[in-house]
């Protein structure tokens, strides 16, 4: 558990925007520079099994890059609690690592937020695939949590919700409408 005193900043680009699964009392648009949202994490649980993973989006670095989410202040009494569930929640299989970055708050300030990023050197790590690559594994994967359309849907959503420009995310869910289209036609 964290040792540090104060609210917690937490950063959310992906399923922690639309699903974060603790109490806050602020919720910002923010930026992280030096990192992008990209499905690269294979899901063995969540979006997808072990014998056919999904894929869930991961923050993965990129040099003069940015990407747009969502600022979470946690409240110092529940700093603890909330860090630890988060924990259990984003480490399940080490393919993150915890990093507290600095993050630019559409406020204009700037906070010190616990962010999880990319393991580059993780086997689950799939750096590599292009974005029909991506829509295809998304588009018929399907896990605990449900299906990885499903999570790549409100993603989408919220971040539109948000007035949050990410083309690539845009770009995959229509590669993922049209492999669908072809798959039942």
């Amino acid at each position: 558990m964290t040792t540090e005193m104060g609210d917690l900043w937490v950063f959310g680009y992906g399923s922690l925007m639309w699903r974060p699964g603790f109490a806050f009392t602020e919720r910002v648009k923010a930026t992280l520079p030096g990192y992008v949202r990209r499905f690269c994490l294979d899901s063995i649980t969540y979006r997808g099994t072990p014998d056919y993973p999904g894929l869930v989006l991961a923050l993965d670095a990129a040099a003069g890059q940015s990407c747009g989410g969502v600022a979470f202040r946690v409240p110092a009494a529940e700093r603890a609690d909330t860090h630890q569930y988060l924990r259990d929640r984003e480490l399940d299989t080490y393919a993150y690592v915890e990093r507290f970055l600095p993050l630019s708050l559409d406020t204009g300030q700037t906070v010190s937020a616990l962010c999880y990023v990319m393991d580059q050197t993780n086997q689950q790590y799939r750096g590599g695939l292009n974005l029909a690559q991506q829509a295809e594994v998304i588009a018929t994967a399907r896990g605990l949590a449900g299906t990885n359309v499903e999570y790549l849907e409100k993603t989408v959503d919220q971040l539109g919700a948000l007035g949050i420009d990410d083309p690539e995310m845009l770009e995959v869910r229509d590669l993922v409408a049209t492999f669908l289209q072809r798959k039942s036609a």
